[in-house]
Order: structure tokens, then sequence, then C-alpha cells
């Protein structure tokens, strides 16, 4: 029998997310797919555009559900709904959980969210980290995947769009405070760069906690880098006007020469299939390590220091209100 269970996919109307929900309901019918949203509306055009993909699939097991990473009370509110249906076995255990939301703002100081965190870090790391640790109990027996999705851009070293260099500073404060530059752009780009690599440090300090317990050493996580999306929607916001233009009128017509001269940009289309298979594809099944693509890699160095896999683990769970009471997973 193949394998079943609950697939919750963080940022399900994304640009990739939509693709990546098709190829699940059409690739692997048997799971339970739980996507999340910041507007579940029809107002949203692209929550129109994932309600209509799902309506191609009457037998599919799907639901939208609205949550505002940019709230914690809102991950964690959702972290608790879910938790109550598997429970209850109003749905089944969770077998994945992909976590691709992010967003970013290259045009002004940082912005700040109602809980005081700067928004990228909030909406790309903090709320999908209360998700994840809230819902460990919750994932089948046999183990699950979680998947962060990274980028190229978290390596430490020279990027196209900011001429600062990513890093974990040594006051993590600065994570979630970041101070204002006259360089939007620069300064923009390397808070999602940064992000990045919290996300990939992290995802290598949840396996070694996982791995510590017995009840969850089958759950695995990966980071992975997809690749840079040629179409991607995020060009279209928070984004100076010089790049929206390369991006839609160089970027976007020409992507198909484009991503067969540099095999790092990429389609949402193929982007999405990938994330779906290394999070249930029995190809893949057990690794914890860092992927570009669906390849095993070599992530930053810095990724590989347990001591600041430490300092931000511990950090992360402070930041996003997660105690011994809400997650059952030890964390020190």
């Amino acid at each position: 029998m193949a394998p079943s269970g609950t697939l919750i996919f963080i940022g399900a109307n994304g640009s990739s997310g939509i693709p990546a929900s098709e190829h699940l309901l059409k690739t692997y019918p048997q799971y339970t797919a739980v996507l999340t949203v910041r507007d579940a509306t029809d107002a949203d055009a692209n929550t129109r555009t994932l309600r209509e993909t799902i309506s191609r699939y009457p037998k599919a097991k799907a639901t939208i559900h609205q949550v505002d990473l940019s709230k914690l009370s809102s991950a964690h509110a959702f972290a608790s709904n879910i938790s109550s249906q598997i429970k209850a076995g109003e749905l089944p255990p969770i077998k994945a959980i992909i976590c691709s939301a992010y967003c970013w703002n290259l045009v002004s100081d940082p912005e700040f969210t109602e809980d005081g965190y700067e928004k990228t870090f909030q909406v790309s790391h903090l709320s999908h980290v209360a998700i994840v640790l809230r819902l460990l109990d919750c994932f089948a027996p046999d183990g699950g995947r979680v998947e962060m999705i990274s980028s190229e851009a978290h390596y430490r070293r020279k990027q196209v769009l900011s001429p600062y260099i990513t890093d974990v500073p040594v006051d993590m404060d600065r994570l979630i405070h970041p101070l204002p530059d006259p360089n939007k752009q620069g300064h923009g780009f390397i808070r999602y760069a940064t992000v990045k690599l919290v996300n990939t440090v992290w995802a290598y300090a949840l396996n070694r906690h996982l791995q510590k317990d017995p009840r969850f050493r089958n759950i695995t996580a990966v980071a992975m880098n997809p690749g840079t999306i040629g179409d991607a929607r995020v060009f279209q916001t928070n984004t100076p006007s010089n790049i929206q233009y390369v991006q839609r009128y160089l970027v976007q017509p020409l992507l198909p020469i484009i991503s067969r001269l540099n095999l790092q940009v990429r389609t949402a289309k193929q982007v999405g299939a990938d994330m779906i298979e290394l999070a249930v594809s029995d190809k893949y099944a057990g690794d914890r390590c860092y992927f570009t693509q669906l390849n095993k890699d070599e992530p930053d160095p810095i990724v590989l220091d347990e001591a600041v896999q430490e300092r931000l683990w511990l950090k992360s769970a402070e930041w996003c209100n997660i105690t011994a009471e809400n997650c059952a997973l030890k964390l020190d």
C-alpha cells in the first residue's frame, strides 16, 4: 500500500506553492493536503487560483487554511487546530511539513510585526518553527519529513543584489531587530539571505534534537535550495522598479533559454514538483542533509557548527514562544 498521511504546505498560494499543490494532488492523491495561505478569501487572486487548481481534482483531499505568519498567535492557533483534528481522527497523522512561505522588502527600512520582530525573519522562519515544533507529536508513528526551503543565497559570499555578506551574528538579537541602513536594496536582500541561512542551520539543529529522542528519530529534516525561480511573483512587490523591469521583460520571456544556460534558474512549476518529491518520495526517505534541487550538496560550513546550531535553536524557540508545555520534544 502506498504511504499516506497529511502533508502540510506552508505558503501554498505562492509562486511555487500552487504548482507544488497540483503535483501533490496529481501524483500522490493518497495524501491529505493541508494548505496554508495568508488570505483564504476569494479576494486574493492567488488563493482563487489555488482553489481552482484543487477543483480540477474532485477526489482530492485538500483544505485551505488562513494563517497570517506575521502573527505568532495565528501560527500557534493553526498548530492547535491541526493537532486537535489529528488527535480526534479527523485528519490522518502528519507525514510531511514543507516550510515554503517567505517575504522580502528591498525598498524600505525593516518592517516589524505586532510581535516586535523584523517581518522577513518572522514570516520566513519563526512562524515555521512554531508550527513544526508544536506538531511533532502529530507525525505518523513511522516518522516523516520536515522540509525547510533554503537558497543559494545562504552561502556567506558576495551576492548579486547586495554588497553585504550574510552571517549568523554573535548578537542574535540583530536577527529580530536589524538596524536601518541607507542601502535599502542591499540591506533588504541580506535580510532575506540571512533568513535562508538561518532556515538551513535550524534544519540541522532540528535533526540533532530529533535523533536524541526515541519517539522522534524517524522524523527527518532537510534544507533544500530549489534554485532561483525566474517567474517568481516576489519580484512584483517590495522590489526596486529596475529589478521588476528586468524580471518582467527580460528574465521571464527568456526563461527557457536562461534556464538552459544556468541550471540554478528554474520555473515555479519545476521547483514546486521538486519540493513535493523531496518531501514524500521513497527515494529520499531517511535523508538528513542539504539539497540543491534534488541532489545532495554541502551547505555553507557555518551550518555544520553545532555551537551555532544550538544558539539559534534555543533563541528560535524562545522568540516564538515554544516551551516544554506546548512542545513534545525536549528543547535543551
